[in-house]
């Protein structure tokens, strides 16, 4: 669950630090007072998009930062398959800092991207809001619900037809390769017949340019090469050493002390006597003939001609040789292979038919049950002789996760037939319908934390009483956090968060503070009776937390 949420220079938000609760945590403050801005700080710690203007102005940057405990082994599970893991406490800190250039996300001590903080945080926390409303309207999103109902059975199939799906592919693609007229078979036969032979008679070697390359710069520079040594030698010849050796005799016979220095001369000379037979060596053995020059400078020509062909090296070369090699024969051998590849591919879509089919059967049998629930749910969602459908129906082709496409269909007034749901439901309708679905996979859904916003869009009075329940029921198994300006909804609050707006020192301010219980009370009261606030509406608030805790 989220326990704490530590925003600074965000918009409005100079500092706020929120320790939330378990069960249903309630926001609610005046229009205007930064509402959005709560959600939309932990959507921005959750890797969303950063607004150019959402560092608050005179701040080097913003900062916002959750810290989770996950209690789940579970997830623990899982987040350790994503190398994050929590301490030995199981918290686990999630930060982003927003600078007006870029932004730093942090999961615990390790810097990730925004793609990968998201694929993170969406193991422990799901925002709804009204973008997630409204993808109830594309038509994907609803097959996608069904899996999630049913998860333990379709998880372990889906699985399996991806694999499927896989081979199948595989084999569609190796049939394609077998797939040519005979003219175009014998074409590219002949072709690959020249290419084979132009590598095989360059009987080429691994290592063999490189040793082409050294002799060529040798025997290229030959002449070069003879001048420096003949000058070599020429500067030894007329080298000192010999009478310098003779002076240190002559001055050892007056300082014995000086016979170091002058074997040290004698070892030189030594050295360098060698130095110079090995110079003249070089010399004898120096070639230079013109022929064998020639013989490498083509050779590396033939060599570096294929490699512009076929590859950068002589190694790609060898592989390409054994890649057309190969392709020759199959071309040789084509009408076999095609029958095989034939055969397989058909074994491969008999194999992936079965798997989705088996999926298929899966699904359609429990969107049945999925459509009940969820009609039943918009029934105490105060949906009246609502009828609430769910189709299966097969696509024409295969995909990853099977065959199927699945549609919600849905009619409000009675009498009217079922209808795409895109085409009857309101913004207002699709938030209820939202809650519904979540409310039958409550207890499938593995996501510790779920935020509400905007779940009250176009709602009130009885509906919106229902909408409470629904939100407390989803509550005793998952962690709850909902925006609300409906008093309905915020009676049923575990925890109550106040989020005002204040001027101070010129400047506008949004904070946030959790309320007592007596606080609580004053809030309903003014949601239930806005600027002025009478006894029989305190008395109302009274009433309406008191039936609330009852009804949880």
């Amino acid at each position: 669950m989220l326990l704490e949420l530590h925003v600074r220079n965000l918009a409005l938000i100079e500092k706020a630090d929120v320790e939330f609760g378990e069960g249903l945590n309630i926001l609610t403050g005046e229009t205007g007072a930064g509402k959005s801005i709560i959600i939309g700080s932990v959507a921005l710690a959750l890797g969303a998009k950063a607004p150019r203007d959402c560092i608050r102005q005179g701040a080097p940057f913003a900062y916002v930062e959750l810290i989770f405990s996950v209690d789940s082994q579970e997830k623990r599970e899982s987040l350790k398959e994503m190398d994050v893991f929590p301490d030995e406490n199981g918290i686990l800190i999630v930060s982003r800092k927003i600078m007006p250039s870029r932004s730093i996300g942090r999961v615990g001590d390790e810097t990730v991207t925004a793609a990968r903080l998201r694929a993170i945080t969406e193991l422990l926390l799901d925002i709804h809001g009204q973008h997630e409303h409204q993808s109830l309207l594309y038509q994907s999103k609803h097959l996608e619900i069904l899996d999630a109902y049913i998860r333990t059975k379709t998880q372990p199939l889906k699985e399996k037809i991806r694999t499927s799906w896989e081979q199948w592919k595989r084999a569609e693609k190796r049939l394609a390769e077998l797939t040519m007229d005979e003219e175009s078979r014998l074409r590219e036969q002949d072709f690959l017949r020249f290419e084979i032979g132009e590598i095989e008679a360059a009987a080429l070697k691994e290592g063999e340019e490189e040793e082409l390359s050294q002799e060529y710069r040798r025997l290229s520079h030959s002449q070069k090469i003879l001048e420096n040594l003949s000058q070599a030698h020429r500067l030894l010849e007329e080298s000192g050493l010999s009478q310098a050796i003779g002076c240190m005799e002559e001055a050892c016979g007056f300082d014995e002390s000086l016979e170091g220095l002058k074997n040290q001369l004698y070892d030189g000379e030594s050295i360098l006597q060698d130095a110079d037979r090995e110079i003249l060596s070089c010399m004898e053995r120096m070639d230079l003939d013109e022929e064998r020059l020639a013989r490498t400078e083509e050779r590396l020509d033939l060599i570096r001609g294929l490699e512009a062909k076929y590859g950068g090296s002589v190694e790609q070369i060898l592989k390409k040789l054994e890649e057309k090699q190969q392709r020759l024969e199959d071309l040789e051998h084509f009408d076999q292979l095609r029958m095989r590849a034939e055969k397989e591919l058909k074994a491969a879509e008999h194999k992936l038919e079965e798997g989705c089919a088996e999926l298929s059967q899966v699904r359609k049998t429990a969107s049945q049950k999925l459509a009940g629930e969820i009609r039943q749910g918009l029934e105490d969602l105060n949906f009246l002789d609502v009828s609430f459908e769910m189709e299966v129906k097969r696509l024409d082709h295969f995909t990853p996760s099977g065959y199927d496409e699945a549609q919600f269909l849905i009619s409000t007034n009675p009498g009217e037939p079922v209808k795409p749901l895109g085409q009857v439901a309101s913004g207002g309708e699709l938030s209820r319908i939202m809650l519904a679905i979540k409310t039958v996979l409550a207890d499938t859904d593995e996501i510790p934390t779920l935020i509400f916003d905007e779940i009250d869009t176009g709602i009130s009075g009885r509906t919106a009483q229902k909408v409470s329940e629904k939100l407390a029921y989803i509550a005793k198994n998952h962690q709850v956090i909902c925006i609300t300006h409906l008093p309905q909804i915020a009676a049923m609050a575990d925890c109550h968060f106040l989020i005002e707006k204040t001027a101070r020192e010129g400047r506008t301010a949004t904070l946030i503070r959790r309320l007592t219980r007596a606080e609580e009370i004053g809030e309903l009261a003014r949601l239930l009776g806005g600027a002025k606030i009478t006894d029989a509406v305190r008395r109302n608030a009274v009433e309406m937390k008191e039936l609330a805790d009852r009804t949880k």
